[in-house]
């Protein structure tokens, strides 16, 4: 019985030791933006007034409905109760509850980023495979593509994709949403960037794996180099690889912002600049508390994924 239950205590106290981890991040993420309301410039009543009516009686009335003559230990307690049932608060602008502003923007952002990461990977993946154990020169070029990419800013990048493919050639439409032909020149911009840094680590990790023992065995036994990449190297290769995706996916969050005011997106980019000039901190808090959602179920995600590629991990 011994054998049997020590690895069910491991993957237990694993289990837990995540969960608990998870729950640290959204509590920190919330607290922190909690901090950035308390400590933004400006007056909180101030800026739900706005260029309306200011009279004494509605300041009073604005103090009373969003309880802010407590004390603020109260209000943040009352702040992380409402989370825990799921209340993100309603916006200062819009007058309107924050999940559900967030609800009719989460949908193109998600749309954005995964079709960014996929590009992005699928780039990486194939400069990799056409350049690892090459010649010089090829390696070259694709080092030299991979610096460019990474170092020149992603708006730049946006726009000599619209200069070229958009108003020289006409083939994708400029701005807005409406079909994926609108998809392709944004996801492009954000995720050339990844597929840069990615394709450098993908290639070194294949070329260090091909020059590993199981790889001169498998030669010797008549695999031929195509085979060998396939079946074994890109997986030892992977792993790195795998943990600079997950890493990403705060990258094209951020990015997200910049790359969807360019192309005229709509999504939670353009919510989140609008709520900032506007000092409407309820939707930049929810911003960051989902932001923590979305890295924390990634881990998650991607340590499922280090066991599926690395057997050798199941065990510990």
């Amino acid at each position: 019985m011994t054998p049997l239950l020590n690895p069910l205590r491991v993957a237990a106290l694993r289990a837990v030791l995540r969960i608990g981890s998870a729950v640290a991040v959204l509590w920190a993420a919330a607290t922190v933006s909690y901090l950035a309301l308390w400590l933004a410039p400006g007056d909180t009543v101030d800026i739900l007034v706005g260029d309306g009516p200011d009279t004494p009686e509605i300041r009073a009335r604005i103090v009373a409905e969003w309880g802010l003559d407590r004390p603020e230990v109260v209000q943040y307690l009352a702040y992380l109760g409402r989370l825990l049932h799921g209340d993100l608060g309603r916006s200062y602008q819009l007058q309107r509850g924050v999940g559900e502003v967030l609800a009719t923007q989460v949908w193109p952002t998600a749309q954005l980023t995964l079709a960014a990461a996929g590009a992005g990977v699928a780039l990486a993946v194939v400069i990799a495979l056409l350049t690892a154990g090459r010649s010089r020169w090829p390696r070259r070029l694709a080092s030299a593509a991979e610096l460019v990419s990474v170092s020149v800013p992603q708006f730049v990048i946006g726009m000599l994709l619209l200069v070229v493919f958009s108003f020289s050639l006409g083939w994708f439409p400029v701005s807005g949403a409406r079909d994926l032909s609108a998809l392709v020149l944004p996801a492009l911009a954000l995720g050339l960037p990844i597929a840069g840094v990615l394709g450098q680590v993908l290639r070194e990790g294949l070329e260090r794996a091909l020059e590993q023992p199981f790889a001169v065995t498998a030669r010797s036994r008549g695999l031929t180099e195509r085979a060998l990449v396939a079946r074994h190297a890109l997986r030892h290769a992977a792993l790195p690889t795998v943990t600079l995706t997950g890493w990403f996916v705060g990258v094209l969050l951020g990015g997200a912002v910049i790359t969807e005011a360019l192309f005229g997106r709509p999504g939670l980019g353009q919510v989140t600049m609008q709520a900032v000039t506007g000092k409407d901190m309820p939707v930049v808090m929810a911003v960051v508390i989902l932001s923590a959602g979305v890295y924390v179920t990634v881990s998650t995600l991607l340590d499922l994924a280090y066991r599926l590629i690395d057997p050798r991990l199941r065990s510990t």
